[in-house]
């Protein structure tokens, strides 16, 4: 799932390019007769080159190679176009305001592109009239190339004669001559057959130094200016990708206020978002270290004044023609590239942290508060002025701002004052991995929450300006956003400030609210009612089973779970205020302002919510035995006819947890076989051992503790566990955690090697660990290569309809679709980065939060209160019919079993068949009949929906369809 931009594929394109280039000229260097004959290119020992020296060398393999391979001429193809599109951009700002810096920084660009432009022509690019092919087939043309690291070339010594040193695309493209070596005989002096061996002694050393460069270490050598120049190549980069990613997000926001989308949804694509800018940010600034903060990168977009900036910057709208090659510009607006880039967030920010550096007591000095204590939440921004609306939300993200830092550090600031502990606010660890994480305060934003903690709680003499990055900017502005968009408040790449009546029917905690259901209004499907009720069954069951430690762990866990959702989700304590600690900021509105007021802290707290409701449940599940022995019975019972149709709940869990239930694949008969090997591999105790290994280590956190690769069976992750054990990077997420079928399961196929399998010579995907896993339900190489094709889905919710349907196809095919089935484009092997790779991962995403794959929907703990009530009945029943089974075991138990009653009575019931208790037990099971739908926490599930973006409003314009200058 590569995320490249603009730089980054341009310093991808640029690596393997001048690859190409000094491995061809070094080979056909050691190939002359003389070093005259090559001047003035000589052997090339390190990777790198100047622009110059490309000419010459490019000059110098056109003499020899005709024409060049059409990949080659793609490559210097797309690095041309990379810096001419800088190029450009730079060029349009200094037409309208002079800048010097920005023009020798373009005069360097021009001079680089002038150069690279020589050598494209070198190298006959006029002989390639089809060189602009697509980039598909490009980059598999490329990929086939370096494969071998070009095996042809001649790096030891000579050609022989005749011999090409490049590999030539196929054999229709002839090479030419390189120059020969003169031969010499065996006469001549010792000193000169001395001075030839040593001569082949260094050609054989530079070629082997060269050989241990890896491809991306090639690259070229500027001097300040073209240092300066490929910066400003990143930043543009980079920005680009940051306006687009904001649109999307606020998007989102926008349909979880008016459309009813589940705010989980929207926090996790966010969550995907800002790990997206900060792995980029990453990769592309570590060419420029010291350069990446948030204001460098900005002042060097804005030649340091972002005011000065405005009107600089234009997007443009332009209608494309029937034939595909024409363009008209149809529209073009100047960009406020204040808001835009997030600079009055990044601004409200510092003034934060400026303010709260003053005195670290958590509350605003007198002049912040004459600026901000008069909010109002419902001020009508329809009818305010532009500045009154900005100066509003700047009040508001100051205050939230305070709230957050003083509830994240209560418990270090508690102890200090109550405790007369001395920690020294600027040195505390505030971060996820630090001590004081094991402390809850706080759902969904604790990694934002510390990395601000840490900057407000510096020393006033720390500017900690150059400490703010993109992602801690980009995140408060997805926060800010999520707020502002439930008020009527969007930005418009052409449009500008768009402004609608508030969503009537939205509150932030709608949908965490439904999850905890803390007045307990629906009967069974909140979490914190079925807490309560499970903890009553199994003291009952402990109590039975005269074992009054029986289930006193999972008790205790489950009521921890509770006691911190009930103090720190959705609501804090902090509203009824923290001794020591300032009141909220929101207190004359909202004492709850903290969570009230910001919808993304809400779902993103409501998402890490449901990954730990997941972990907690199937941790129990791996310990106890009635949800596996539930599962058992009920596929006997209906595949012998007990029970004619399925019971919802659980033919759900048994299509969503097959591997869990049914490792070895769910048994049409010798269900008795299926169920004792089933339940002895769950006395394997080696899990648990590791278990508590982890739980020594006090720097562990509870989702660390409860990660599900430990248990034995039930290591099914939802795709909200997937993207957040992976930080919420889709590259990060194993082979064996990816669900198949799924969309990243397609997108993981498409990034699959191809390779030719030596048998049969066909094309094939590498053998990884997803494509074993896929060939172990039974399917094939072709079915395999056919899916690895990348949808392209957009708005189009047919399109995504027809994607989802051809996922569910996968699950059983072994032949492979008949391509593009339902007329969705598809691309062979193409990155999808940005908002594209989010438009696709929201498709899985929305499927597993309230779509047709809903296993972050369940409220697995009721399902185990349902459970448990299953067998209390089964016990109730059989002790009153006085059944020789029920005798049997619960009566006179060998003494093996005794603890494990329930287990030996399914285990005697599916061995013996006995027709009456499994007629009792269809009995049971239909009295109490249930469907999956009973055990969500949402009030429906959006199943007939693929869970696509909405086509946008009429007067609206897709920021796809524009460009920004």
């Amino acid at each position: 799932m590569s995320r490249r931009n603009l730089y980054l594929t341009y310093k991808n394109d640029t690596s393997r390019l001048l690859y190409w280039i000094i491995n061809t000229s070094n080979g056909i260097v050691r190939s002359a007769a003389s070093a005259e004959d090559c001047a003035p290119v000589t052997i090339n020992t390190t990777g790198q080159s100047t622009v110059s020296e490309i000419v010459n060398m490019s000059r110098l393999i056109a003499k020899y190679v005709q024409p060049a391979p059409s990949a080659v001429l793609k490559l210097f193809q797309a690095v041309i176009k990379a810096r001419s599109t800088t190029y450009d951009a730079f060029q349009q700002i200094v037409s309208q305001k002079p800048d010097p810096e920005i023009e020798r920084s373009n005069a360097t660009h021009k001079h680089f592109i002038d150069a690279l432009t020589e050598a494209f022509d070198a190298l006959g690019s006029n002989s390639n009239k089809d060189s602009t092919t697509d980039e598909e087939e490009r980059d598999e043309t490329i990929e086939a190339m370096f494969q071998n690291r070009f095996s042809a070339l001649s790096l030891s010594g000579g050609m022989r004669d005749g011999e090409s040193d490049v590999p030539s695309e196929d054999d229709s493209h002839p090479s030419g001559t390189c120059p020969q070596k003169k031969k010499t005989t065996a006469r001549g002096k010792k000193g000169k057959r001395g001075k030839k061996s040593k001569q082949k002694s260094v050609s054989k050393l530079t070629a082997d130094a060269l050989a241990d460069v890896p491809v991306e270490s090639y690259r070229i050598i500027e001097d300040k200016d073209g240092l300066v120049s490929e910066y400003l190549l990143a930043v543009y980069a980079i920005t680009l990708e940051w306006s687009k990613l904001r649109s999307f997000v606020q998007d989102l926001w926008r349909e979880v206020a008016y459309d009813g989308l589940n705010g989980a949804v929207a926090a996790s694509l966010t969550n995907v978002a800002v790990a997206m800018v900060k792995q980029t940010c990453i990769a592309v600034f570590k060419d420029f270290p010291g350069h990446e903060s948030y204001e460098t990168i900005i002042k060097t977009l804005t030649r340091g004044d972002p005011d000065r900036a405005e009107g600089q910057f234009s997007i443009g709208l332009y209608r494309i023609s029937a034939c595909g090659h024409e363009t008209e510009k149809v529209q073009d607006d100047a960009v406020d590239i204040k808001e835009h880039l997030w600079v009055n967030t990044f601004n409200d920010l510092v003034d934060f942290i400026t303010d709260f550096q003053k005195n670290r007591s958590g509350k605003p000095t007198k002049a912040m508060q004459a600026q901000i204590t008069d909010w109002n939440p419902t001020l009508d921004l329809h009818r305010a002025t532009k500045d009154e609306r900005l100066r509003w939300r700047r009040s508001y993200s100051i205050n939230w701002l305070y709230d957050l830092v003083n509830v994240f550090s209560s418990i270090v600031v508690q102890r200090n004052k109550m405790k007369g502990e001395k920690h020294v606010y600027e040195n505390v660890d505030w971060s996820t991995t630090g001590p004081w994480h094991q402390h809850r305060r706080l759902f969904g934003l604790n990694e934002f929450a510390g990395a601000i903690t840490t900057l407000a709680m510096q020393k006033p003499t720390m500017d900690v300006r150059q400490k703010i990055l993109p992602h801690h900017v980009f995140q408060l502005q997805c926060i800010v956003d999520s707020f502002a968009a439930s008020r009527g408040w969007t930005l418009s790449p052409l449009r500008g400030h768009v402004l609608n009546p508030p969503a009537r029917q939205f509150y932030p905690r709608r949908d965490v609210d439904l999850f905890l259901d803390r007045e307990a209004k629906r009967q069974g499907q909140g979490f914190l009612q079925a807490v309560d009720m499970l903890r009553q069954l199994l003291e009952k069951d402990a109590e039975q089973q005269h074992d009054p430690n029986r289930h006193k762990e999972l008790s205790g866990i489950l009521e921890d779970v509770k006691f911190d959702f009930v103090n720190w989700l959705g609501e804090s304590k902090y509203m009824h205020g923290l001794a020591t600690i300032p009141p909220s900021r929101f207190s004359k509105c909202n004492a709850n302002g903290l969570w009230e007021f910001s919808p993304l802290l809400c779902a993103a707290g409501l998402v890490e919510g449901l990954v730990l409701v997941q972990r907690v449940t199937m941790m129990m599940w791996d310990q106890i035995p009635e949800p596996t022995l539930a599962l058992h019975l009920h596929n006997l019972l209906v595949q012998k006819g007990y029970i004619r149709k399925p019971i919802g709940l659980y033919a759900t869990l048994q299509e969503m947890l097959q591997d869990s239930f049914f490792p070895e694949g769910v048994p049409d008969s010798r269900f008795y076989d299926a169920l004792v090997r089933r339940v002895h591999l769950r006395n394997d105790r080696a899990s648990l051992r590791q278990r508590r290994e982890v739980g020594r280590d006090l720097s562990q956190d509870i989702h660390q503790l409860l990660d599900v690769s430990l248990n034995n069976f039930f290591k099914t992750k939802s795709a909200l566990m997937m993207y957040y054990d992976a930080n919420w990077e889709p590259e990060r997420i194993p082979d064996s955690a990816i669900r198949i079928p799924s969309v990243l399961y397609m997108l993981r196929l498409s990034e699959t090697k191809r390779v030719t399998d030596p048998l049969t010579g066909e094309k094939r995907l590498d053998e990884t660990e997803l494509i074993k896993r896929a060939k172990a339900r039974g399917q094939d190489d072709a079915a395999l290569l056919q899916a690895a094709s990348i949808p392209t889905v957009g708005n189009n919710d047919e399109n995504a309809n027809a994607l989802i349907r051809r996922i569910d196809a996968l699950k059983d095919y072994k032949d492979g679709p008949r391509i593009d089935p339902y007329h969705v484009k598809e691309k062979k092997k193409k990155d999808v980065k940005g908002c594209d790779l989010l438009e696709l991962l929201r498709l899985d995403i929305f499927a597993d939060i309230c779509g047709n794959n809903p296993l972050s929907s369940m409220n697995y703990v009721w399902i185990t209160v349902h459970i448990m009530m299953l067998f209390m009945s089964f016990e109730d029943r059989l002790r009153e019919t006085r059944h020789p089974l029920y005798v049997r075991v619960y009566d006179d138990p060998p003494l093996s079993m005794r603890r494990q009653k329930r287990t030996a009575l399914i285990v005697a019931a599916m061995a013996d068949e006995d027709d009456e208790a499994l007629k009792l037990f269809a009995e049971v099971f239909e009295s109490l009949r249930l469907g999956a739908l009973g055990c969500i926490f949402w009030e429906d599930l959006r199943e007939g929906e693929s869970g696509v973006n909405p086509k946008v409003d009429s007067d609206e314009i897709p920021i796809d369809k524009c460009s920004m200058m």
